[in-house]
Parts: C-alpha cells; sequence; structure tokens
C-alpha cells in the first residue's frame, strides 16, 4: 500500500549461544513477529527485558547485534531490505532510517562539537551543503527548545545536560529527514521532569515533520502519550496489537493487563519511633573548597524497620548525601548519627561492626558485582568478612539467603552475565542482608528495571523488612516508588530539603511549586496525560 513505510511480515531472529563447557545451542529471540506502520504514524513496541523490542526495531535498519541471524522479510519503502547489498543498507541508514539511543552521554563523541555530529550523516549522504545542514540544526535546536540555538551547536556533549543531549540526539535523527525513526528508550535514564520536555519535544518534532516512528519501551505509560498504535512483546512473541487507547482502556491479555495494572502495592505508612537509627543533624557539604555547596544545612530522621525515601532530580543532593552517610565525603559542617551515636565522617575511621550495620545497594547492578565471581562468592563474601563462615556453612547460608530473595539453590553457580536485571538486584539485595544490617541505603535500585520486575523487587524489600527489622534509606526520582515503599518522604532541590514528613503529610496539599511539579511529571497511565502535565510543568 502507498501509505505503508515499513511492513514487517514473520520476522524471526535467531543467534548461537555458548554456554562454558558446554556444546553450543541455537536461541530464538524473536518468533515470526509481523506488523506494518503507517508513514507518519507512531508505533510503541513494549515489553519487559529480553522481550525483542530492541532487536526488533532495530530489524529495519537491517542491523542485528552481535552476530544474531534475521530471516522473514522487513520492507521498508516498498522494498525487502534484507535482500539488498551491504552498500544498499548503508545508504538506507541514515538517510531513510534513523536511530535515537537510549543513552546519549554514551552514543556522542566526547571530542566533537554537538554541530558536527548532528549534521555529519547529513553530510554524509549529501542531503545537504554544511550552510544548509547547520541551518536545519539551528532550525531543529529551536523546535526541540534547546537553548540559544544559535550557538548549542558550538558546545561539546559533556558542557549541557542529560535532557539536552537526549534532544541534541533527536535532532540528529531528523536533520537527514528521514522516512523512519527508530527511538529505543529516549527517557528511561532521564527524571520525570526531565522526562516530560524530552517526552513533550519528541512528540512535536515527530508531528510537524511526519516521521514514521518505532518507539521502544518498557513503560506503558510514556509510550500511551506519543504512539498511535501499541505492539505488547514477550519473550520474543507478539502478544497483542492495538490502538493506544484499546491497549491502556480494554486490553485484552492477561499480560498487558499486567503491565497496564502494575504498581498496584498498598502500602499503609509507620509512624516514626521515639529513639531513629540514623539521623542527620545540619549537614553540608561540598566537592571541593569553592564555597559552593551540594549539601546546605540538611536535617531529617529515619527510624528502625522504616523507609524513608529521598526524592528529587538529577543535581538534588540525594546521591551526595548518601555518600556523606558512607562516609565517602566527610561534611563541612554537621554530624551524622548511626543508633543515637555519632558516625565518623570519614569510612577510615569506622570500625567493622559499623561496616557491617549500614550497607549500599546500587542502582546498576550490572556493574555492582565481579563478572568472574559467581552468586555463592559474591555472595558469600560479606559472610566472611563479617562472620567467619567457610566452606559448607557458607555454602548453605548462601543458600538460605538465595531462597529470602525468592531465587534457590539453583542460581548459585551462576555469573552475573547469566542473570536477568531482576535477578541480579536480587543477588545486589541478598549481599547486603548477608551481613545482617540495621540500615540499609537504596539508590535508585528499581530505576533500571522493567515496572513489572521493578514491581517484584519492592515487594521483595517490604517482606523482607518486615521480617529483619532492617531500615531503608530509598533514593530515587520515581513518586510511583515513593507511593508504593516509603513512611517517610524527603524532598530535595538544589541541596536543599524543600519538603520533609510522614508519606501522606507530605503528598497531600498544599504542595510547594516544586513538589507540585515533581507529582505532575509522574506519567499517568491515560491519554492525554502529557498535555495536561505540560499545563503544570510550564507554569
Amino acid at each position: 500500500m502507498a501509505d505503508t513505510l515499513l511492513d514487517i511480515r514473520n520476522l524471526t531472529i535467531e543467534a548461537t549461544a555458548y554456554p562454558p563447557g558446554e556444546a553450543p545451542q541455537e536461541i530464538s529471540i524473536v518468533n515470526g513477529v509481523s506488523f506494518t506502520l503507517e508513514r507518519g504514524k507512531v508505533l510503541g513496541l513494549i515489553g519487559e527485558s529480553g522481550a525483542g523490542k530492541s532487536t526488533i526495531g532495530l530489524s529495519p535498519a537491517g542491523y542485528g547485534r552481535g552476530g544474531i541471524r534475521l530471516s522473514g522479510e522487513v520492507w521498508v519503502n516498498g522494498r525487502d531490505i534484507l535482500q539488498g547489498s551491504p552498500k544498499a543498507l548503508r545508504q538506507l541508514r541514515g538517510k531513510e532510517v534513523c536511530y535515537v539511543a537510549q543513552s546519549a552521554a554514551a552514543a556522542f563523541n566526547p571530542a566533537h562539537t554537538l554541530m558536527e555530529q548532528v549534521i555529519e550523516t547529513t553530510l554524509l549522504h549529501g542531503l545537504a551543503t554544511r550552510k544548509e545542514a547547520e541551518a536545519r540544526a539551528v532550525a531543529l535546536f529551536q523546535q526541540l527548545g534547546l537553548p540559544d540555538p544559535e550557538n548549542f551547536g558550538s558546545r561539546y556533549p559533556h558542557q549541557v545536560s542529560g535532557g539536552q543531549l537526549q534532544r541534541a540526539m533527536t535532532a540528529m535523527a531528523l536533520c537527514p529527514e528521514p522516512d523512519l525513526i527508530i527511538f529505543d528508550e529516549p527517557t528511561t535514564a532521564l527524571d520525570v521532569t526531565t522526562q516530560i520536555d524530552v517526552l513533550a519535544a519528541i512528540k512535536h518534532a515527530i508531528k510537524t515533520t511526519g516521521v514514521g516512528a518505532l518507539y521502544i519501551t518498557h513503560d506503558l505509560a510514556v509510550v500511551a502519550q506519543v504512539a498511535d498504535d501499541i505492539l505488547v512483546l514477550r519473550q520474543g512473541d507478539k502478544v497483542e496489537m492495538g490502538s493506544a487507547a484499546q491497549i491502556i482502556e480494554s486490553p485484552q491479555e492477561p499480560y498487558t493487563q499486567a503491565l497496564v495494572s502494575v504498581r498496584s502495592i498498598d502500602h499503609t505508612p509507620k509512624a516514626p519511633t521515639d529513639t531513629p537509627i540514623l539521623s542527620v543533624e545540619n549537614v553540608s557539604a561540598a566537592y571541593s573548597n569553592s564555597g559552593n555547596n551540594v549539601l546546605d544545612d540538611i536535617s531529617m530522621e529515619l527510624s528502625a524497620g522504616q523507609t524513608l525515601a529521598i526524592v528529587g532530580e538529577s543535581g538534588s543532593g540525594k546521591s551526595t548525601l548518601a555518600r556523606v552517610i558512607t562516609g565517602l565525603l566527610p561534611p563541612h559542617q554537621g554530624q551524622v548519627n548511626f543508633q543515637s551515636k555519632p558516625l565518623p565522617s570519614a569510612l577510615g575511621n569506622r570500625d567493622k561492626e559499623t561496616l557491617r550495620e549500614l550497607q549500599m545497594i546500587y542502582q546498576m547492578a550490572d556493574v555492582a558485582m565481579n563478572p568472574r565471581h559467581t552468586v555463592e562468592t559474591i555472595i558469600g563474601r560479606p559472610l566472611t568478612f563479617y562472620f567467619g563462615l567457610k566452606g559448607k556453612a557458607r555454602r548453605a547460608r548462601v543458600i538460605e539467603l538465595l531462597d529470602e530473595i525468592e531465587l534457590g539453590e539453583g542460581f548459585i553457580d551462576r555469573y552475573p552475565a547469566e542473570l536477568s536485571g531482576g535477578q541480579k538486584q536480587r543477588v545486589c539485595i541478598a549481599r547486603a542482608l548477608a551481613a545482617k544490617p540495621k540500615l540499609i541505603i537504596c539508590d535508585e535500585v528499581t530505576s533500571a528495571l522493567d515496572p513489572l520486575v521493578a514491581d517484584g523487587i519492592l515487594k521483595l524489600l517490604l517482606r523482607l523488612q518486615a521480617q529483619e527489622n532492617v531500615a531503608y534509606l530509598f533514593i530515587t526520582h520515581d513518586l510511583a516508588t515513593v507511593k508504593a515503599i516509603a513512611d517517610s518522604i524527603a524532598v530535595m532541590h538544589q541541596g536543599n530539603v524543600v519538603r520533609y514528613g510522614h508519606r501522606d503529610t507530605v503528598l497531600a496539599p498544599p504542595f510547594d511549586d516544586y513538589t507540585q511539579k515533581l507529582l505532575a511529571s509522574v506519567p499517568q497511565m491515560k491519554l492525554g496525560w502529557l498535555e495536561e502535565a505540560l499545563t503544570t510543568h510550564t507554569e
């Protein structure tokens, strides 16, 4: 059909796995998926990690990661690109089909200006002169709401924020005026307040240019704001496809219904006790002697067996506060007390018992574990270090911890590369629990996970808290997570606490301007939410 831009027919994607010490195994990544996309329309690809979203999304560029094999038919602009030559594919990429990556910070070359990179593909394909390409880029910078569009391109990647860099990558994809853009999780790594700006800019750019788009994400609430239709995927299979309205309002399949109803945790917050396990008193901190505080006169308390959520966007001081509490950044003013005693400000001055009682779970489980160590070694190290357990006794305790985190003994000899994202995070939780701590600092532990997986992690943390009476300092920018797990909340902005107290009090009006902006920026599972939220966001 003349209006059909992309027609994927019975797409099957396979690869060969090479397990250590075993014969090669053929694995299927995508199982005979078919769909079409009309010109000027947006199709959302939704599903959990391993569903095949990115693998399918990259197929219109004829690209397969890591030696995977594509079969079936992928028709772009009326021709099956899988039957084309390598030269034809090179002509296709960057001219007819462009790509926007999840992490713009990793995708840009730090040694070149933004302008040089935004116009590079346009010049490479001879689609415009340098002057015309630069004028086109400046117009896109303005259209995408970037500051000082005339001079923005002269900056280097490190000189702009994450949200600005993500919009610059969108400008890079739009500059050659392609027919199709593949957006691969373009807002997943952003704070909710930054995400709403980038999402609005992407939606406006799609509408004004008339480009067709595949929008890959695991967040159904986000994709519903930009997509005309949504394709739900699971484990390489097509689960359900329909209009955005139909998928959101009347999903037919159980898996889609689970995606729509995720974050169903009903947590009743507890009142604080008289004696806090952690108290932060008038703490100020900075990373240099410039006098510019990253934290400015911060005070808050956390009771045993409870959760204090620290909420705010990037740069608000959340992780810096965690560094102060863990002794990685001594404050230049104020005091941190732990179990009613002053906590030595420097990590090296803390005794072994204090180190055991205060543990941390990191945001990126991928880089928090040694890839050469098995799960038994990773969880077992604190058992040996703090309690002297070795051999059979240590292995037995590791198995107990694996049962606690709902993985089981079958995972004990696996390596991190053999685990999913949610399984890796559960192992990190078990490692922290192995020390039998009184307090665990959870630094954005669910932000990189799919909603269903994240929901399971939050339920696990709440169950373990009830069993072990451990306290959580939960750092996040996700208000949906806060509502599901917190007993009390501290909202931080530019190094200051702007709102603090019991969860129900903090989340009840009247709100200060910043808290109102945060709450309004949390994606909701309804059509038209983005337009409503932008009104509050810009006031």
